[in-house]
This record gives C-alpha cells, sequence and structure tokens, in this order.
C-alpha cells in the first residue's frame, strides 16, 4: 500500500510500503532444522512463519541459501540459480514465498555480486586462458599491488594456468567480480530479474559499495563509477517495479549517503550504514582493538544520520545482524536482573527513530553472545584468521578472546533458542555450531509465555509503527545532547509529538522533564517514577510517550 502525503511545503510525497514495515532477518543456517541434520533449513523456516506472523513483520530478509561451498556461509555463490541442497530446493524456497505472501509478508534476498565462489562456472572458466570469454569476468593483473583482504593477507591470489594473479576482497575462494565488464553486469542483471520473475519482495545487496573498484588506484568503496552501476542496475531489473532494495554500505558517510537513495536519482530504498557500528574500537585501529562506548558519540551519530536522511532518503535502524555480535551483550547488560530490561531499553530507543527497523533473529527475545575460550567454538573464517594473525603479532591469548567474545562474528550465528528442550529446539541432530548454553533461560517458548518478555515488547514497536504516522514520518529531534546518561530526543508531526527517553546505563538517574498531556505508548517498566517534574529513571528504563492536541 502507497499512501500520498504532504510536505511542509504542501507537495505531495508517496510513502512506500517499506516506510512502514519491519524487517526479519534470518540467518537460515542456524534457524530452525527440519530434517535434523543440524543445519537450518527452508522447510524449517516456513514451520515457524506463524512465530513471526505473531510477532507481526512484514517482510524476511534471507540470508543466501544459493549453491555455495560454505567457504564464507553462503557468501561465497558458486550457482546463483540454484537452491544449497543443505537448505531444501527451489520448490521449498518457491513455497516460502507463497505461504509468506498468504500472511502478508514478503521475501527479500541477499544478492552477492561484488564475487563470487571460484566454484562458479564464470570463475572456472575463466582461469583456463586469459583468451576464455569468461576470463574478463573478474580482475586480473600481472603483478599484485599491496591492496590487503578484508579477512587479512594480499587481496589477489596467483594462478599458474594464466600467470596472473586475481583479486579478492574477502577469502581467495571468492574473486571479485569485474563490473567495467558489460557482458558480466548483463548476465547479472539476468539473474536478479529471474528472482523478480519468482515473486521476491527485493534485495539486500552485500557490499554494494565495493562494485565500483578500481584496484590500480587502490580504491575500494565509492568508485567513480558505482552510482552508473546502481542506476543501470535499476534500468534493468527492479527500477520500475515495487520492490525494497537496501544495500550495505560500509564505506557510506554522511556526504555520499544520499547518492544511493535519494529518490529523485533511481538507485535503492536505503543503505545500511555503520557509522555507529564503529564507536566502540579505538578510532584509526582495527574493530578488535576494543575501547568504551562514548554515549554523547552513539547520540550525535545516530542522530547525524536522522538528520542526513531527511528529505533526501531513508534510513534502515539495526543494532544487530549475521556480521555483528549481540547488541545486549554489546552495550546492554547480559548478565542477571538486567538483560530483559536492556534488551527492551535498546529496543525502544531504535524503533521511536525514523526509518525502516531491523530485526536479527533472537534479537526479540534477548539472545546474547557465546562465551567460549576455546576457539575451534568460533568456525567463522574471519574470526580463525584473526586469532592467528593476533597471535603472530604478539597478542596474548586471553587478550584476542576478549575480543572475539566482544565482537566475532559468530556472536550473532549461533542457533536460534526456541525453547529449553535438547540443542535448544533448533535440531535434534548434532547442531553445526554449538548452541549456547543460556538457552534454558533465553528461549523463545518462554518469552511467549510472559506477556512482559522482550517479545511483546517488539511485538508492540512493530504494531505501533503500522499505527502511527508520527512514528512513520514525523522529524527526529535530540533533547540533552550533554546528558551523559540519557538518550532522549522527540518525533514531531502536525498535532503530535512522541517522545522517547531512555536511561542508557545500569545506575539509577533523575530527568526533568514536563510530562504534562502525555500518555504513554510503550515501557520497559509496568509504572513510572515521576513527581513535580522529575522522572526518575531505574536501570536501563525506557520510556516512550506521546503528546496530542
Amino acid at each position: 500500500m502507497q499512501l500520498q502525503l504532504r510536505n511542509k511545503g504542501g507537495t505531495e510525497m508517496e510513502e512506500k510500503w517499506w516506510q512502514s514495515s519491519v524487517v526479519y532477518q534470518i540467518y537460515p543456517r542456524s534457524f530452525y532444522d527440519s530434517n535434523q541434520d543440524g543445519i537450518g533449513d527452508i522447510p524449517g523456516i516456513i514451520e515457524k512463519l506463524d512465530y513471526l506472523a505473531e510477532l507481526g513483520i512484514d517482510v524476511i530478509w534471507l540470508n543466501p541459501v544459493f549453491q555455495s561451498p560454505n567457504v564464507d556461509n553462503g557468501y561465497d555463490i558458486s550457482d546463483y540459480e540454484a537452491v544449497n541442497p543443505e537448505y531444501g530446493t527451489m520448490e521449498d524456497l518457491r513455497l516460502l514465498i507463497k505461504k509468506c505472501r498468504a500472511r502478508g509478508i514478503k521475501v527479500i534476498l541477499d544478492l552477492v555480486v561484488n564475487h563470487t565462489s571460484d566454484q562458479h562456472v564464470w570463475f572456472q572458466e575463466a582461469k583456463k586462458s586469459a583468451d576464455n570469454p569468461y576470463h574478463d569476468y573478474y580482475i586480473w593483473r600481472k603483478e599484485p599491488n599491496d591492496l590487503m583482504s578484508n579477512f587479512g593477507g594480499s587481496a589477489w591470489e596467483y594462478v599458474p594456468e594464466v600467470d596472473q594473479y586475481y583479486l579478492h576482497f574477502y577469502s581467495r575462494q571468492q574473486p571479485d567480480l569485474n563490473w567495467e565488464n558489460p557482458r558480466m553486469r548483463q548476465d547479472i542483471y539476468k539473474m536478479m530479474n529471474f528472482w523478480i520473475h519468482e515473486g521476491i519482495g527485493g534485495f539486500r545487496m552485500d557490499v554494494i559499495d565495493l562494485i565500483g573498484k578500481v584496484p590500480d588506484q587502490n580504491i575500494k568503496e565509492n568508485g567513480p563509477h558505482l552510482h552508473e552501476y546502481l542506476q543501470e542496475m535499476a534500468r534493468e531489473t527492479y527500477g520500475e517495479k515495487d520492490l525494497l532494495t537496501v544495500g550495505e554500505t560500509w564505506g557510506a558517510a554522511a556526504e555520499n549517503a544520499k547518492l544511493f537513495c535519494d529518490p529523485r536519482r533511481k538507485e535503492l530504498s536505503m543503505i545500511f550504514q555503520f557509522e555507529q557500528i564503529n564507536l566502540d574500537k579505538v578510532k584509526g585501529k582495527h574493530r578488535w582493538d576494543l575501547k568504551e562506548l562514548d554515549m554523547i558519540e552513539l547520540k550525535d551519530v545516530l542522530s547525524k544520520w536522522q538528520s542526513v536522511m531527511e528529505n533526501n532518503g531513508w534510513n534502515s535502524l539495526f543494532w544487530n545482524n549475521h556480521d555483528l555480535p549481540r547488541i545486549v551483550s554489546r552495550w546492554g547488560n547480559d548478565h542477571g536482573k538486567y538483560r530483559v530490561l536492556s534488551a527492551k531499553m535498546l529496543a525502544i530507543l531504535l524503533h521511536g527513530m525514523k526509518g525502516t527497523p531491523y530485526i536479527y533473529q533472537g534479537e526479540e527475545i534477548g539472545m546474547t553472545n557465546f562465551y567460549s575460550d576455546d576457539i575451534s567454538d568460533y568456525p567463522d573464517i574471519e574470526t580463525q584468521q584473526v586469532y592467528k594473525e593476533r597471535l603472530d603479532q604478539g597478542f596474548s591469548k586471553e587478550d584476542i578472546l576478549r575480543s572475539i567474545h566482544k565482537k566475532a562474528r559468530d556472536n550473532g550465528r549461533t542457533p536460534m533458542q526456541w525453547s529449553q528442550a535438547e540443542n535448544a529446539g533448533f535440531t535434534k541432530g548434532v547442531p553445526w555450531m554449538k548452541v549456547n548454553p543460556n538457552y534454558q533461560q533465553v528461549n523463545a517458548a518462554d518469552c511467549l509465555e510472559h506477556k512482559d518478555s522482550i517479545f511483546y515488547t517488539y511485538q508492540t514497536l512493530i504494531r505501533l509503527r503500522k499505527e502511527s504516522r508520527v512514528l512513520r514520518q514525523g522529524t527526529y529531534r535530540l533533547i540533552d545532547r550533554e546528558n551523559p546518561n540519557i538518550f532522549s530526543y522527540e518525533r514531531i508531526l502536525e498535532n503530535q509529538k512522541i517522545m522517547v527517553i531512555c536511561n542508557f546505563y545500569q545506575e539509577e538517574t533523575k530527568y526533568e522533564v514536563s510530562l504534562e498531556g502525555a500518555r504513554v505508548l510503550t515501557a520497559n517498566y509496568p509504572d513510572m517514577e515521576y513527581r513535580s517534574g522529575i522522572l526518575c529513571l531505574r536501570a536501563y528504563e525506557a520510556v516512550m510517550l506521546i503528546w496530542e492536541k
């Protein structure tokens, strides 16, 4: 559905369906195993659709389910138009799309077109000869330069058959595609149209800001032809269709973000930018070099992006994904009595902002990081390589594990915790990755039983977004930037105002504010302590209020 809104100047602007939607990200390998082989699968997702419908989400973002050797858990695709048998069949995927549609849920697929697997037929042909038509589908040089892979080591790998090096910004089994080749681009667009014809609701585009790379100039992100490629992609595929497209853009900054998602440019619906995600690392160093989060910096960054996209595009709102640790362990309190309160606070803080919220599987039940001192419990290729590299660099095992406990991608990939049954109800087989041992306390079945659980807070926030135009379209304004404990802001539209007030920490604090005429929309405590213009905020307390004239 699309609504006509009026902006301040009186002109009409279209509200897209994805502006009132909430997206739920599924990491299929870890969601639910229907055939007891220890690996989550598409039939398992179908079995859990009633759970997702009860939560109230509108869109499923499905991490890659395509044919893959799984060097990088599916982000090394060997056949874009085939389903990995681990996950099921093409008919299973079609059935998932059909059953989701019956529940009013769209399915968006992960589009991985910066690179392929080295097992893809294109690369198998490309390395046979420099004269092969597919050779130029990839990036080759006679001599490597000093570009480094994001997974460590050189970004170049030698192939003796052609006496050349190919570029790979990730593992050596993930050769980068050459987007300067128009024939390659057309093959990508043909593949995208195949999936659009299958009835998907759009694409999440993996590291899409890398496709314009210029390796000879050491340019990774935001190359000179990036936006030409995206505009051509839109024209050739989704441009005239009512689909959601979201680009993963680690290199996006306020200056160039509008280029991606200003609707007048016809590129993407929105992007994922990661500026807030880098706030707990030492500036200028690697993300494994940790520092405490500065709350003022977090306020500034989140508020800046609310401002940047006002009338120029659309924000994605997220705390977690498959590449990030669990937010309740990162910036909340995942131990003891404050796990639930801090998880709810973080949810209320984010979902009150302007943009499309993304919920990563298990976030809605407060799943936490996975703590192990055995590096073999962390199967991710990146974690394994970082562990070896930092040992070689002289870091202690304890220091490296401390960083891994906090930041490793594996933290978001442990199996979904459905119940107190063996393996958290994820599988009756041997799970592909160890289940977090806290599943006895943290699981979906327990959340569904208790109406004050994190699950129902998320359910309420999803419902409020659908019901409240001020939540979807209201202007954002930060309040009390200098307050070191409280994150508070307003959303204003015509005769309505919403205020979100969050105590970000465990220590109790007081906040001077007038609440006359306010009504509580949601909160993470059953009551509020407010006297004489002073709101007494307990540990991780959060409240969302509305004023209506």
